[in-house]
């Protein structure tokens, strides 16, 4: 408790950065690597223009991380500003019909930037769980015991899910004035959701020849108008806001769900990289995203915005094959490694799962063309919102969050972020303190097919400074270090948080 206590009161201290306030878009790709845009890895085949453009405009992070290697406790994470781990969802991501993992309690991020008058909206990919309404009455949080339906109970559920009535639980009710977006695309239900009701009755079974899990599904979905959907929808909503008459300040959450399977370029950005239908795909991303400067461009809103652009953790590097194919198989057929230069893949503990491109744009604010080393984990960003605008937080709120501000903004060399904690798809911990970094157990805890050999240590450390590829264990040889960092870690895992009002 002393710990936390003392860093709200350093937080507060800070002077908050003086600036009109600003539109924000965070702009979260769906399994990009750190390796796919050009500007991180000079070795790319795939043609990224607009993130290109945006690092040469704003600050690219090098050391930035998504707090899971993982998707849902990451949107969580980002969203509230404190690591999923510490809620029931200790591993892995929430399946089909599964309950909100957000509490009410719990203020979020769109919720804090309400209080200061900001219009919120989500677009995309939501997969934080809802309350899906069943039959005339009940819910899924009124009959599930835990956080997760066993899998072999989730089929009767979705069958019962009762499309007249409203959907509880999702970004409605978690701070965003609008939402339009399909969920999971892989996962029931194949429709759109606008609010809290879905735009077109999913009347029938998914086809079995259409990639995903089984469920109810629109007549007639496509997959692969998700992403241009998507990005329509957002350049239009940034038009509508734009046309008011005296439009306030906006908070946009485009929450992509490419590069993801189902991996489905449309047909115009067939070929336009050098990575199969995955590198197409990506580049399709980097055009969502220009389509969005477009938008902000046309309405003079440029200037007074900032974009973050980043992804929800590593990739899995799958070629597009049947809108999937193999882990690892774009680099194995096309040569191209979403994950260079580091060691790994989505849903692993070493630094390719989890370590992600980070751009920041804020014209005038965030110095153009800069290269930022200092440590990130997306956990920092409602801090780091907060402090610029002064926004009072409650100790229970964003108990992980360390106020990035001043190395955005080029106020200080060295970084407020000074341990970063990390979790892969199957709950391994690992702990980073400066070249350090100590990883609590053999495997990669991911998608990685890795078997260590009988008589490797119990766990991983590594220095990152002279081994940035993670293949030199030195557990063995420094036990010191792996003591104290041990004990940081149990520290922070143990840190008692304030009770929410």
């Amino acid at each position: 408790m002393l710990l936390l206590t003392t860093l709200v009161l350093a937080l507060q201290a800070q002077e908050p950065f003086a600036a009109p306030r600003p539109n924000i878009i965070v702009v979260l790709a769906d399994d990009l690597g750190y390796g796919d845009p050009s500007c991180y890895n000079p070795a790319s085949k795939i043609p990224t223009p607009a993130i290109d453009r945006l690092a040469a405009e704003g600050m690219r992070f090098t050391d930035a991380h998504s707090p899971s290697s993982v998707c849902t406790p990451t949107r969580y994470g980002l969203l509230t500003g404190r690591y999923a781990w510490r809620t029931e969802l200790d591993r892995m991501v929430l399946w089909p019909w599964d309950p909100p993992l957000l509490k009410h309690e719990r203020v979020t991020l769109p919720e804090l930037l309400q209080t200061a008058g900001y219009r919120t909206a989500c677009i995309g990919k939501w997969h934080l769980g809802w309350d899906w309404p069943l039959d005339e009455t009940s819910s899924v949080s009124a009959e599930i015991e835990g956080l997760q339906w066993p899998r072999n109970q989730a089929g009767a559920i979705g069958r019962r899910v009762n499309w007249s009535r409203p959907i509880a639980g999702g970004p409605i009710e978690h701070g965003f004035d609008h939402y339009f977006g399909d969920d999971v695309p892989n996962f029931p239900p194949y429709t759109w959701i606008k609010g809290d009701r879905v735009v077109t009755t999913p009347t029938i079974e998914k086809p079995r020849g259409m990639f995903g899990a089984a469920g109810p599904a629109a007549p007639g979905w496509d997959l692969g108008s998700v992403l241009p959907t998507l990005s329509q929808r957002s350049a239009s909503w940034i038009d509508t806001h734009a046309a008011q008459s005296d439009p306030a300040p906006f908070f946009l959450y485009l929450s992509l769900t490419a590069p993801h399977t189902p991996i489905a370029p449309s047909p115009d950005w067939k070929g336009k990289s050098e990575a199969g239908d995955y590198g197409d795909f990506v580049a399709q991303v980097d055009g969502v995203l220009g389509e969005v400067l477009a938008a902000l461009e046309r309405n003079g809103l440029s200037e007074n915005t900032m974009i973050v652009f980043t992804s929800d953790n590593g990739s899995p590097q799958r070629d597009g094959t049947n809108m999937s194919g193999p882990v690892g198989a774009v680099k194995e057929r096309f040569g191209h490694d979403p994950s260079a230069p580091w060691r790994g893949l989505k849903s692993d503990i070493w630094e390719g799962g989890h370590r992600v491109p980070l751009v920041v744009r804020w014209p005038s604010v965030v110095p153009a063309g800069v290269v930022q080393d200092q440590p990130w984990i997306h956990v920092d960003l409602y801090r780091t919102l907060a402090h610029f605008l002064d926004l009072p937080i409650d100790p229970s709120q964003a108990t992980d969050s360390v106020s990035q501000l001043a190395s955005w903004t080029g106020q200080a060399t060295i970084g407020a972020r000074k341990v970063l904690v990390h979790h892969s798809g199957n709950g391994v911990f690992a702990i980073r303190e400066g070249r350090w970094k100590l990883i609590l157990g053999r495997s990669s805890g991911g998608f990685t097919r890795y078997t260590p050999p009988e008589d490797a240590p119990a766990g991983q450390l590594y220095d990152l400074q002279a081994d940035p590829q993670e293949q030199h264990n030195l557990y063995a040889e420094n036990p010191a270090v792996v003591t104290r960092l041990s004990a940081k870690l149990d520290a922070i895992r143990q840190l008692p948080e304030p009770t929410p009002r």
